[in-house]
């Protein structure tokens, strides 16, 4: 029988590997690849990466975040006749939604993105593929970060290797996908190949440090669950949906062809995401 110890060195291996090739590979594959035809396969994947993305903001990260703040607020026997755990989602939302504009208002203001609110037929005009917002796609993948530091951290404070390798095997399946689909957006986003490395390396291994902390807590004597903590997932989730519904779908979305595939691929990337959800 193995120790519960080993198991988690494993699983804490396992979480950083993986999914960091996973998330090179959209790279390796261009650095390896042809343009021209190649471009239409990579438009059909990157619609499927915004399903994926969906799915995750809607079955996974705003669910969890909602049901964490909801039990802290009853951890701290506070009832209140307000939506508070909606309120801080909010306020992620808008904390990237100022953050953004602030940044662009200061920095470039005369760029057509600061016009990253116009409706999706207008922005055609202006320029039908535009690229992923650099500074969006670092939010977002600042909001994954801090959700997988939560996700390793249910993984560490788990007292069985049956339930450790349970769980960790479908945070190892989730992460994979998710960390292909940011490996892709960030490509797509024109980042320099050494800002995307350290930017997939700090979200891998977000997951692995979020399991050495549950397994000092374990050993320790430190809660598991803090308002801080709840407080941060539920900011990180605001963010998510922010760059999710105003940034992904929407870059995904506005080519003016193949509109019936992207969309397809886009339903096919979150009914498999939610399947997954359904297995695990």
């Amino acid at each position: 029988m193995w120790s519960l110890l080993g198991v988690k060195l494993g699983c804490l291996a396992a979480l950083g590997l993986l999914p960091l090739l996973c998330g090179l590979l959209p790279a390796a594959l261009r650095c390896a690849g042809q343009p021209g035809s190649a471009q239409h396969w990579r438009s059909l994947v990157s619609c499927a990466a915004g399903g994926v993305f969906l799915a995750t903001c809607l079955l996974d990260v705003v669910p969890d975040s909602l049901a964490d703040l909801r039990d802290e607020l009853r951890r701290q026997r506070l009832a209140l006749d307000f939506p508070l755990p909606e309120l801080i989602l909010a306020l992620g939302f808008l904390l990237v939604l100022v953050t953004e504009h602030v940044a662009l208002d200061c920095s470039q203001p005369h760029r057509e993105e600061a016009t990253l609110l116009l409706p999706p037929g207008l922005e055609e005009q202006q320029d039908s593929r535009r690229r992923p917002s650099r500074f969006r796609s670092l939010a977002l993948t600042l909001a994954l970060s801090l959700h997988s530091v939560f996700e390793g951290l249910a993984v560490g404070l788990q007292d069985s290797p049956g339930k450790v390798l349970q769980l960790a095997g479908a945070i190892l399946l989730h992460k994979s996908i998710v960390a292909a689909s940011l490996g892709l957006l960030l490509l797509q986003s024109g980042l320099p190949l050494r800002w995307l490395a350290a930017a997939l390396g700090a979200f891998v291994l977000m997951s692995p440090l979020g399991v050495g902390l549950g397994m000092a807590v374990m050993h320790g004597s430190g809660p598991d669950g803090t308002p801080a903590r709840s407080l941060l997932q539920g900011v990180a989730a605001g963010t998510f949906m922010y760059v999710t519904f105003l940034e992904i779908l929407p870059q995904e979305l506005s080519s003016p062809t193949s509109r019936l595939p992207n969309v397809l691929m886009v339903l096919l990337g979150f009914l498999g995401m939610a399947g997954l959800r359904l297995l695990g």
